[in-house]
């Protein structure tokens, strides 16, 4: 009969296919529990307000034309909800494929069982299949398995949760309306169930057996699979537990198979008493806690409290006594096998021939140690026992007594038996892969010396005092020859030709009075050595290895482990090098991998790497966490070494008196450091003894783990003094933000000097991963910061900042801003706020308008340089950039508000338009004409000016950013800053050659080069901010005559100051004279350069117009806003560094040239 798992069985394939998807499911639905977006919880007040009216649970089906009316209702719900589909739409179809997967793979299950029934497959029915072995194993999986992503999805995605993703998937994607779409299937299958994983819960009623049954599966099946697990050893496990008392550890596996299958049948747990009893004597006789899959846990005297038949079986093995009797069995048991292996592993013990020797006596001392750790692992977990159940507790609390239950002594029989386990498996690999050539190498030995006897007894050898004996000398003769026909590959003959070969020279010993000559003896002896050693090594066989794999199995302390994690961590901070102990527990733990890629190998399944990836990810991420205690405790050190070098070693100056050397020389603290440093080395030196390891399918390099954990704490430490550091209170009088820059400075500083000192005895390049870090934390937080100005969001898993192994924290909002970096920009905002203060251009200087008092400086930018080093600066400048965009979105949104929507105020500005055109012309009246337009339009220009100097405000951060970035990148790396500008002027060169004559290069649109210049020219402050479009636009009437309307209205508040130029007239109505400017040039810079013109051209009509007037009435001073505008025109054209000829297009020169000599 063909193989059932032979590629060319079609049978065999498609059932073997089906629990090789089975076991990718699970493993993905297992990965994506851990990145449900918190806003489908719904879990704060916050999430509900802002959401609540967009995601849906399937109420929604009831009528859903009612709940899009009730959207398309509100505007602003409908931005929000297409905002939530843009950022969310990824992540729910990854869930919806998961659901759809788990939907599919039922209905596949199905369709193979009709096959099977039809007769599809020839000569293949039920019942032959489950007379196979492969046959039988599969399709028991095959349903388990189903059991189990039902159980799991329930575990790990609430079912409130399922329902908003389902409904949030059917509204925002265009598959639903495929006509192959089954979403009404999938939600039938995966509406909640009412039950809840948090601790405390109650359970629905009827679950899981409702849930299990919203598929209907063939009866027929159930019964035959669950008659199967009830009777037979499926996977022929008894074999390697051959004492009866390790039955239950045997069938451990089949055990939680059933377990989850009964609930497809729950008739047989409510009534079948005798099938129960059966169940429950030969699987559950002596534990009552199992693991049903990768380490989830399940206490049957919790999950079968509803079922009667079987409550009333489990509770032979729930009787106190037992729990009693089986708890002092395993206590008795774990202290005997514990100092078995402690002997065992002492220094020498297990050699190859001692081990050669007791294979069954060792093998039965891995056994009974893992069996006693199962069993104490599984009844002592908290996961296991609800705290609010008293009957769960009491029978705890007896175990824990019985047993004298200690974590600490069952970890160390945990890592001391995974350590003998190692050993064993290592010399037997090493045996094994020897094992023909020592076995080749004994036999010609031993012939040898056969031959060297024979000869002696020929009497040509001259060995002493032996005399020629031609028989002996024919029968060690023929003796070699036996030898040397022994067959390594017919091991069963050469086995037993051996033995005869050992008794025959045992014989010749005594026979031949052979006692009495010394050479001969050891002669015969050696050779019979020789031929025990060949029977020893013939014995090797692979299937110790098998065996102790299956006995050395971990996979149900998958989650359970991580109750010792604090144990491992304590123990490791004690003793460095037990890091070599952990390895071999790790690499047990690894084991548990086999169980889920079994079958996917044997299908040769393309899920073989993710799946690996994942379960080899998750215990390499373990790891990671556990010996994360070791960069913890190093910086601990670290600290209080900062804290000596800072506080208390003096610095030896370069020349000294030899009568203070005592003082400096305080033996004291530098001892102190000393011990420190030493301390440090030796944990470096700890985890350096892992060696390089391979855990599942990643592997795991010591000097990695130890360099990515210590820039994990490096992040964890910075982040967070970056957090507390920069929290300013709004109300403080001066503002803390020097003050508390420069106390965050020493912080940083600290760091980096420690980072410094410690980067040799660890064996890492400090400075590369502190700029790595630092940049790192700095850049993240503030794409964080921008997702607030973002439609579509930046998530932690798309950020190219986050990393899963070295996370950056995230700490909870403390007002508007997300992050410190937003915190520190608004502080920024707010005290250079131009309202309150006023901005000295020629001194780079910020004044209290009210008390004339500094304020801040550029030297604040220096000190943020210096904190927060380019990073910050840059980051800051991006910042500030997204909120220039924001500001000039909402000044559009103003402008078609208050004055395109505004019936008077646009008759005023029609007026205006006709009054002054053509505007080459002179305004006749001009005062009047002007101030009316003025006048009628007051009240537009409050929230205008505050627009327009906020930007201002923001464009002048900038250039000081830019500022600084350039100082210090011409002073700490000139050639850069050389290169750059060069590269920068010669591309500029190139295009503007291009637009003069297209037929000449220019870079193309997949090219990258511009892009990336300007990140890198703004880093190094190589731009001018004013220069930038920050957003695009639309044709605007009216813009160019509003904004002329707006700077002379202004004017009149302002005066000119010989010392400080424009200033403000009255503190009680601020304005700013240099946001003003800049604000007014940023927004013309929108726009085409035609509005700018007619801008312009408007200013210098009025200036023209005004002179005019003046000189007609024979006003000897030049009007005050004639002044304002000619100084604008003047700053306009410095700012653009523009030639002065644009402004003399407008205003004739002599003007500009007198009025200075006026003032």
């Amino acid at each position: 009969m063909l193989d059932f798992l032979a590629e060319n069985n079609l049978c065999g394939q498609a059932i073997l296919r089906i629990v090789s998807c089975g076991n990718a499911i699970i493993a993905e639905l297992l990965r994506l529990s851990e990145f449900i977006p918190a806003v489908f919880r719904l879990k704060d007040r916050a999430d509900q307000q802002k959401y609540g009216d967009i995601i849906f649970d399937f109420s929604y089906f009831k009528g859903p034309e009612l709940w899009e009316s009730k959207l398309e209702a509100k505007p602003e719900l409908q931005d929000l909800d297409e905002e939530f589909r843009e950022n969310n739409i990824e992540i729910v179809t990854r869930f919806y494929l998961a659901f759809q997967s788990v939907h599919k793979y039922i209905v596949d299950l199905n369709r193979y069982l009709d096959d099977l029934n039809e007769g599809v497959y020839i000569q293949q029915t039920l019942e032959t299949v489950l007379l196979n072995e492969d046959g039988k194993q599969l399709l028991c999986e095959a349903l388990y398995l189903y059991g189990v992503m039902l159980l799991v999805i329930d575990q790990k995605i609430e079912g409130e949760v399922r329902e908003r993703m389902l409904v949030s998937y059917y509204r925002y994607s265009a598959a639903r309306s495929s006509a192959d779409s089954n979403m009404d299937d999938i939600c039938k299958l995966l509406r909640s169930t009412g039950y809840s994983s948090q601790p405390g819960a109650k359970r629905p009623p009827n679950y899981p057996e409702s849930y299990f049954q919203r598929v209907p599966i063939s009866d027929l099946f159930i019964s035959m699979v669950i008659g199967r697990l009830r009777s037979d050893d499926i996977y022929n496990q008894v074999s390697a537990y051959p004492l009866p008392e390790h039955r239950s550890t045997a069938l451990a596996n089949q055990a939680a198979m059933l377990y989850v299958i009964l609930y497809f049948d729950p008739s047989i747990l409510h009534t079948h008493q005798a099938k129960m009893r059966e169940i429950v004597d030969k699987y559950f006789p002596d534990n009552w806690v199992i693991s049903i899959y990768m380490g989830i846990t399940v206490n049957l005297a919790d999950a079968w409290e509803p079922y009667k038949a079987a409550k009333t079986a489990l509770n032979n093995t729930l009787d106190l006594a037992n729990v009693r009797e089986q708890a002092s069995r395993y206590a008795t048991v774990s202290e005997r096998v514990h100092t078995q292996v402690q002997q065992f592993l002492k220094e020498g013990c297990l050699r190859e021939e001692m081990v050669l020797d007791n294979i069954p006596r060792l093998l039965n001392c891995l056994r009974d140690c893992n069996v006693a750790i199962r069993w104490l692992m599984l009844h002592t977990a908290d996961s296991a026992c609800d705290p609010n159940n008293k009957r769960l507790r009491q029978i705890k609390d007896q175990i824990l007594t019985d047993c004298r239950y200690n974590p600490r002594i069952l970890f160390q029989l945990l890592l001391d038996t995974a350590q003998f386990e190692f050993i064993l498996k290592e010399m037997f690999k090493q045996m094994l892969s020897e094992k023909q050539t020592k076995w080749e190498h004994f036999k010609k030995e031993g012939s040898e010396r056969m031959t060297e006897l024979a000869d002696v007894f020929s009497g040509v050898k001259p060995l002493t005092r032996v005399e020629k004996n031609e028989n002996l000398q024919a029968w060690f003769r023929e003796i070699a020859k036996q030898i040397l026909s022994l067959n390594y590959d017919d091991s069963t003959a050469a086995g037993r030709k051996t033995v005869q070969l050992i008794q025959a020279l045992e014989e010749v010993q005594e026979f031949h009075q052979l006692e009495s000559n010394l050479q001969v003896r050891q002669f015969l002896a050696d050779t019979r050595k020789f031929l025990h050693q060949m029977i020893r090594t013939i014995n090797i066989k692979e299937e110790v290895l098998i065996t102790m794999q299956i006995v050395g199995d971990l996979s149900f302390a998958w989650q359970l482990i991580d109750s010792f994690t604090s144990i491992m961590q304590e123990s490791i901070r004690v003793n460095p090098s037990m890091v070599t102990k952990l390895r071999a527990t790790f690499l047990k733990l690894a084991s548990a991998l086999d169980l889920p890629l079994l079958r996917i190998n044997q299908a040769n399944s393309p899920d073989l790497l993710s799946v690996s990836q994942y379960y080899s990810g998750e215990l390499v991420s373990y790891v990671r966490k556990v010996l994360q205690i070791i960069p913890e405790s190093m910086f601990t050190s670290l600290l209080k070494i900062i804290k000596l070098q800072t506080h208390d070693i003096i610095e030896v100056p370069t020349r000294l008196d030899k009568d203070k050397l005592r003082d400096y020389a305080q033996l004291g603290p530098r001892y102190e450091v000393a011990k420190l440093t030493h301390a440090i080395s030796i944990f470096t030196e700890g985890i350096l003894m892992m060696k390089t390891t391979l855990v599942g399918i990643i592997k795991v390099d010591p000097k990695q783990l130890l360099e990515d954990g210590i820039r994990k704490e490096l992040v964890k430490r910075v982040a967070f003094a970056l957090h507390r550091g920069l929290i300013f209170n709004p109300r403080a009088k001066p503002s803390e933000l020097m003050p508390k820059l420069k106390e965050l400075g020493a912080t940083m500083d600290g760091f980096h000097r420690s980072f410094e000192y410690i980067q040799d005895y660890v064996n890492i390049y400090g400075l590369k991963i502190w700029q790595e870090e630092v940049s790192r934390i700095i850049n993240y937080n503030v794409e964080q910061e921008c997702n607030n100005f973002l439609r579509t969001k930046i998530q932690d898993w798309q950020s190219m900042y986050q990393s899963t192994h070295i996370p950056i924290p995230k700490f909870t909002p403390v007002d508007e801003s997300v992050t410190f970096i937003g915190r520190l920009c608004r502080e920024i905002l707010r005290i250079t706020d131009p309202k309150m203060t006023c901005h000295i251009d020629q001194l780079n200087t910020w004044y209290d308008m009210k008390t004339h008092q500094e304020v801040t400086s550029s030297r604040l930018f220096s000190e943020i340089q210096t904190t927060l080093g380019t990073f910050g600066l840059n980051g800051l400048d991006r910042l500030l950039c997204f909120m220039i965009v924001k500001e000039l979105q909402n000044f559009l949104s103003m402008f078609q508000k208050i004055i395109l929507r505004d019936r008077t105020v646009q008759d005023t500005l029609k007026t205006l338009m006709n009054a002054v055109s053509p505007l080459k012309s002179i305004v006749a009246n001009s005062n009047k004409i002007y101030f009316s337009a003025i006048a009628k339009t007051q009240k537009i220009w409050t929230a205008y000016l505050e627009a327009i100097m906020k930007v201002g405000q923001m464009q002048i951060l900038r250039q000081q950013i830019a500022n600084e970035l350039n100082f210090s990148c011409r002073f700490d790396s000139r050639h850069l800053a050389a290169a750059l500008e060069n590269l920068n002027k010669a591309l500029l060169a190139d295009i503007e050659a291009h637009y003069q004559d297209p037929s000449l290069p220019y870079p193309k649109e997949d090219n990258t080069l511009l892009y990336e210049i300007t990140a890198y020219l703004e880093a190094a402050g190589i731009h001018n901010p004013l220069n930038k479009i920050y957003i695009t636009t639309k044709r605007l009437p009216y813009f160019p005559i509003v904004n002329f309307l707006f700077l002379i209205a202004q004017l009149p508040k302002l005066q000119y100051n010989k010392n400080l130029g424009m200033v403000c007239r009255k503190p009680a109505d601020p304005v700013d004279w240099p946001p003003l400017v800049l604000g007014l040039l940023t927004l013309l810079k929108q726009f085409h350069s035609r509005y700018t013109e007619q801008f312009l051209a408007l200013i210098g009509q009025f200036i023209r117009s005004t002179v005019e007037q003046c000189t007609s009435q024979k006003v000897p001073e030049m009007p005050a806003d004639v002044v304002g505008a000619l100084l604008f025109l003047e700053d306009y054209v410095r700012y653009t560094k523009l030639p002065r000829r644009v402004a003399e297009a407008h205003v004739p020169n002599f003007i500009f040239d007198e009025f200075r000599t006026v003032l």
